[in-house]
């Protein structure tokens, strides 16, 4: 039985170029497309596919939203992140959601069907450059940790808070902001929140100085 996929990746030419690719390798069959997170998850509810091959930023609440409400929807499909983003937040963040992969939009050809095999098996798969970054952060500290060694807030921040961050700098309201980044309101609101605690700032001229401060406007 060949490996059933679904593709969800919100840029056209990108997705129709892996569907390409995946239908020519042999043991592999994509059986539904997506363009944003609900159509990724309808079509993993309609096709039962074994894995979906999901792209991390696409409008809605993106990738790991998506891959959520899959694992709650349908906890047998097995979802592999394909991204730009060399971020071991946002790896982490895949995983917690219950990702079983993180691989790069740079990988070669071999390594994105290494990456759909190990997956098959029920093995985690992590593209090298994150497996560094992620193998690094976990060493154990041979002595009590430097206070200027421990991370600041910021990098706690995911990527879509980032980009939330940035448009409220940039004076966006959350409507707007929404807008922009093809998301609901509420979406907007709880990054918005999560902002907030994370970096302990409440007003709107507080997160304008803290972004104007990492060079975010």
């Amino acid at each position: 039985m060949p490996i059933r996929l679904v593709v969800a990746d919100d840029h056209g030419l990108l997705r129709a170029g892996l569907v390409s690719l995946l239908n020519a390798e042999s043991g592999m069959t994509v059986i539904g497309e997506a363009d944003d997170e609900h159509s990724a998850v309808s079509q993993t509810v309609e096709k039962r596919p074994d894995i979906v091959l999901m792209d991390i930023s696409m409008p809605d609440s993106g990738g790991i939203e998506a891959t959520r409400r899959i694992k709650q929807l349908v906890p047998e499909a097995k979802v592999l992140i394909m991204t730009v983003h060399e971020d071991k937040g946002l790896a982490q963040e895949a995983i917690r959601a219950g990702a079983m992969g993180y691989i790069l939009k740079r990988a070669i050809k071999s390594e994105l069907v290494n990456a759909i095999q190990a997956v098959m098996r029920n093995e985690l798969y992590l593209h090298p450059a994150m497996a560094r970054l992620l193998f690094l952060q976990t060493q154990p500290l041979q002595m009590p940790p430097d206070p200027r060694l421990i991370p600041e807030p910021f990098e706690q921040l995911t990527f879509r808070e980032v980009e939330v961050l940035r448009l409220i700098a940039r004076g966006y309201t959350n409507n707007q902001a929404a807008e922009q980044l093809h998301i609901s309101v509420r979406t907007v609101e709880y990054h918005r929140g999560n902002l907030t605690a994370k970096l302990n700032l409440r007003s709107r001229s507080e997160l304008i100085k803290y972004a104007e401060e990492k060079g975010l406007i």
